[in-house]
C-alpha cells in the first residue's frame, strides 16, 4: 500500500471547484435511462453515450474524477483511445464500481444487503492494470418511521463497506465509502438524521477496526433529507443544516473530502443543496459532489440519441457541472440556471 499516493489521489478527486460524475450505471439502469428517451440499449449506444461526456470539452475543469461500470473501463472512443486513458489525459481520475448489487439480507425483512466481496481481490488487481485508481462500493439503507434498518442491518452493512475498503487499499486504489439511507419512503427529515448517524458512527467504528487510512479514502453519504412521501418536505437551509450537523459529529477531519449522492433529487435541487452546505464552511474536509441522475438528466434530455444533438447535450453536461463547480465555493444561485444554458 502506496500511503502517499491514496492520499494524493483522493486530494486530487475532490480538489478546489471539483467533484465526480458517476457514470457507473449498470446496463440494467442504463436501459431504464434510455427507455425515456426511445433508445434501445447496446453496447455501442452506451458507448457512445459515454464518449459524449467524456469529451465534452472544458469540464476537466470541474471533474475530478469519473465513475465507470466495468463495460465502460474496457471501451474506448470512436479512435481507439480506451476511456481511462482519455479521461487521465484530460487530467480526470478514472474510477470504477465494484459493488455487485444488493440482494434481501436474509432473515430480515424489508432490508438488504451488497454483494461482491467474493474475488474482490483479483478484480481490483485488473482493475488497477486497467487504469483505475479509485473504486466504488454502495450499501443500501432501507429506511421506514419505525423498525427499518435493524441494528444488525446496519452492521452488515457497514462490515461490508469496511472490508472492501481495506481492499482497496491494500491494492493500491482509494476507496469511495458510499452508505446510502434512501429517501424513498415517507420519514420525516428527523429520521433521515437519527438513521444516518447511527450508520456513519458505525461505519467509522468498522472503518478503524479494518485498519483502513481515512486519508485515502472518500465518503460518499446521503444528504440528511425527508423522504420522497414525506408530507413535510424541509427546505434547502434545513436540510444543509441537518447534514453539515450530522457529519461534523461522526465524520473524522482526517477524512479528505465527502462527495455526495443526489439520491433522486432534482439537478437543481442537488446544486442548491450542495451550494447552501459550502456556504456554511469551512468544513474539516472539502464538500463535493458524485451525482448521476443529478449530472445527466439535462444530457440525455437535449440528446435524445440523436448525433446532430450531441453539441447540444455536451452544452447542457458542461452547464451542470460548471455550476455545481460554483455550489462547491457556495457561489451558485438558482438565477444562473437559465444563463448557463443559453
Amino acid at each position: 500500500m502506496n500511503i502517499d499516493e491514496l492520499k494524493s489521489v483522493a486530494r486530487a478527486i475532490v480538489a478546489e471547484q471539483k467533484g465526480i460524475l458517476a457514470a457507473d450505471e449498470s446496463n440494467p439502469t442504463i436501459k431504464k435511462r434510455f427507455d425515456a428517451i426511445k433508445l434501445a440499449s447496446s453496447e455501442e449506444s452506451r458507448r457512445r453515450y459515454r464518449e459524449l461526456l467524456f469529451t465534452t470539452e472544458g469540464v476537466e475543469r470541474y471533474l475530478g474524477g469519473v465513475i465507470l461500470y466495468d463495460e465502460t473501463l474496457r471501451q474506448s472512443t470512436a479512435d481507439g483511445i480506451p476511456f481511462a486513458a482519455l479521461l487521465s489525459s484530460r487530467g480526470i481520475i478514472p474510477g470504477i464500481k465494484v459493488d455487485q448489487g444488493t440482494k434481501t439480507l436474509a432473515l430480515h425483512p424489508g432490508e438488504k444487503i451488497t454483494e461482491g466481496l467474493d474475488g474482490l481481490r483479483e478484480r481490483l488487481a485488473e482493475y488497477k492494470q486497467l487504469g483505475a485508481k479509485f473504486a466504488k462500493w454502495r450499501a443500501v439503507i432501507e429506511i421506514d418511521d419505525r423498525d427499518i434498518p435493524s441494528a444488525y442491518g446496519i452492521h452488515a452493512n457497514v462490515h461490508g463497506l469496511a472490508r472492501y475498503a481495506a481492499l482497496c487499499q491494500e491494492a493500491g486504489i482509494v476507496p469511495i465509502v458510499e452508505p446510502e439511507v434512501l429517501m424513498d419512503d415517507a420519514h420525516d427529515i428527523e429520521r433521515c438524521e437519527e438513521v444516518t448517524s447511527q450508520v456513519l458512527a458505525q461505519l467509522f467504528t468498522e472503518l478503524d477496526a479494518h485498519h483502513v487510512l481515512f486519508e485515502g479514502m472518500l465518503l460518499k453519504p446521503n444528504m440528511v433529507i425527508a423522504g420522497m412521501k414525506c408530507a413535510q418536505q424541509a427546505g434547502v437551509r434545513q436540510v444543509a443544516e441537518a447534514t453539515m450537523r450530522c457529519l461534523r459529529r461522526y465524520v473524522p477531519a482526517a477524512v479528505p473530502g465527502i462527495v455526495f449522492l443526489s439520491g433522486g433529487q432534482s439537478a437543481q435541487d442537488a446544486t442548491d443543496h450542495l451550494n447552501e452546505m459550502n456556504k456554511s464552511g469551512p468544513h474539516p474536509w472539502q464538500v463535493s459532489f458524485s451525482y448521476g441522475r443529478a449530472l445527466q438528466a439535462p444530457v440525455l434530455a437535449a440528446w435524445q440519441g440523436q448525433e446532430n444533438h450531441v453539441e447540444q447535450a455536451q452544452k447542457a453536461f458542461f452547464a451542470r457541472c460548471r455550476l455545481n463547480g460554483l455550489a462547491r465555493t457556495g457561489t451558485y444561485d438558482r438565477a444562473m440556471e437559465k444563463e448557463a444554458v443559453d
